[in-house]
């Protein structure tokens, strides 16, 4: 049976504003570099340190929780309301891929099968994989080709494997209306999301829908309220939908000689997107495909199958880059092999399983509050402490270096790509970054030159400044930490 997303009011539509960055956990902009120093501090002055950055005047309405030690011996270097709880947007991930890692190992993967039962019906088996794509599609087409199938009469989507609402129902309008607030079920294909491009006409004509899949062209019906205009005018659209599925307005204008605009919109249902993919894609190996259904039943025969890469390799991609999908897949992925309850939601499953791989890492139970699994909720509650907890519980696991290679490198890679470049922090510090309106975090690890490594957490709620100044603030004082030295 399919799952609906559990949200009143269908018909309303959601807007998506595009050109603007909006603050969310993976949006991650650019911030202007701290300023290099050479400077030297010594243990004892770090807290004036710290404190001359986060009590300025423009942060006086401003809740800062940080939380600074060793990590080889636990001392605590520098502490400010570390046991209070925060908002922690993408921070959360640290805490479920800790887990995921804990849980199901580095060389988990997701698998996807299909079987033939006794009376000849096919049946496909999603479990959640994040990482599945048109290519694995292409891959199950093959071999059930080599397993001489030139048409198949029924097949049946099994979309049992994860139970319960495919969108969180704690997240916000403007999540459930974007690419990084896909929903999350069984089936997983292609991230869930489907893009089209819009490209201008001669001035005074609507803009022109390219559809990249022609499938889900059929799915919509377009109100094309958009229009061409002279390049002296102001660029700005507005795309809306229903989340029925039924209806795309589009908005705004594109002046004439604009580039193509590429949107992308998460699917309404992600287990009849991927039949309406699969279909097409068995075409292609001519293989004709007659009825489908979703429902569940026994798996006799596996005939066919494809698997995600390693979870080692999954985890890069939640953290690197904050996916916020590939995070809410691993918190259901949790619920593997645990006892389930009819209609119990897998998520919250994952949920029990996380607290329990976490308390044996030596995180204080009462030190967070999760709701879901990517941090996209506001629900969520973490102390700097339940962070530097996992961080250090985690360094001393066997699988301590796969983890640690999970996290952005600072003026490297993913969402720390462009930041601390060209100051001491560079390369040298890894931290998961975290971000939604209002709240931003860094908590990582920070092996410095001249001291030994050490383990931090910075959190930042309840702001009225700029994205940008608060993360300026938060490398100003990752900086600090690198500058250390005994003295």
């Amino acid at each position: 049976m399919t799952k609906k997303i559990s949200l009143g009011l269908l018909p309303l539509f959601l807007g998506i504003q595009i050109g603007v960055t909006q603050q969310v956990s993976l949006a991650q902009t650019l911030t202007p570099a701290v300023p290099a120093t050479t400077q030297s501090i010594c243990p004892q002055q770090l807290g004036l340190a710290v404190d001359s950055v986060i009590d300025r005047p423009a942060f006086s309405r401003v809740r800062w929780g940080i939380l600074v030690q060793s990590l080889s011996s636990g001392q605590t270097l520098y502490s400010r309301d570390a046991q209070k709880y925060f908002t922690p947007a993408s921070n959360t991930k640290l805490l479920t891929t800790a887990a995921a890692l804990q849980h199901l190992g580095a060389n988990f993967r997701f698998r996807t099968s299909i079987y033939e039962n006794a009376d000849g019906i096919l049946r496909v088996v999603g479990r959640g994989d994040p990482s599945l794509s048109d290519t694995q599609l292409q891959a199950l087409a093959k071999q059930l080709k080599q397993n001489g199938f030139t048409q198949i009469k029924q097949l049946i989507a099994d979309d049992s494997y994860i139970q319960g609402d495919i969108v969180n129902p704690t997240w916000q309008w403007e999540d459930v209306q974007s690419d990084y607030g896909a929903p999350v079920s069984s089936f997983i294909l292609n991230e869930n999301i489907f893009t089209f491009k819009l490209l201008p006409q001669a001035v005074g004509k609507p803009l022109q829908l390219a559809w990249t899949d022609f499938n889900e062209a059929r799915q919509w019906r377009v109100v094309n309220q958009s229009l061409t205009v002279e390049n002296s005018q102001p660029t700005y659209l507005n795309i809306t939908r229903d989340l029925s599925g039924t209806v795309l307005r589009i908005q705004g204008q594109l002046a004439a000689t604009s580039q193509p605009n590429l949107v992308t919109l998460p699917v309404i249902d992600p287990t009849y997107y991927f039949l309406r993919r699969f279909r097409t894609t068995l075409a292609t190996e001519k293989i004709t495909l007659g009825r489908t259904f979703v429902g569940t039943g026994d798996h006799q025969r596996e005939i066919a199958f494809v698997e995600s890469p390693l979870l080692s390799e999954l985890l890069v991609e939640t953290n690197v880059n904050s996916n916020n999908l590939y995070a809410e897949a691993l918190l259901r992925a949790l619920a593997v092999n645990q006892p389930k309850v009819q209609n119990q939601n897998t998520a919250n499953i994952g949920l029990e399983v996380l607290k329990a791989s976490l308390s044996q890492l030596g995180v204080n139970p009462a030190s967070y509050i999760l709701v879901d699994g990517s941090g996209l909720s506001r629900r969520n509650l973490v102390t700097p402490e339940a962070l530097v907890q996992t961080l250090q519980g985690m360094a001393k696991t066997p699988v301590a270096s796969v983890y640690r290679a999970s996290l952005p490198i600072a003026g490297k890679n993913g969402t720390l790509r462009s930041r601390f470049r060209g100051t001491p922090a560079e390369g040298i510090v890894q931290a998961k970054t975290g971000t939604l309106t209002g709240a931003v975090s860094l908590s990582g690890y920070v092996n410095g030159a001249k001291y030994e490594p050490l383990v931090f957490s910075i959190m930042v709620n309840q702001s009225e400044q700029s994205v940008s100044v608060l993360r300026q603030a938060i490398d100003e004082v990752v900086v600090l930490l690198t500058q250390l030295q005994r003295c």
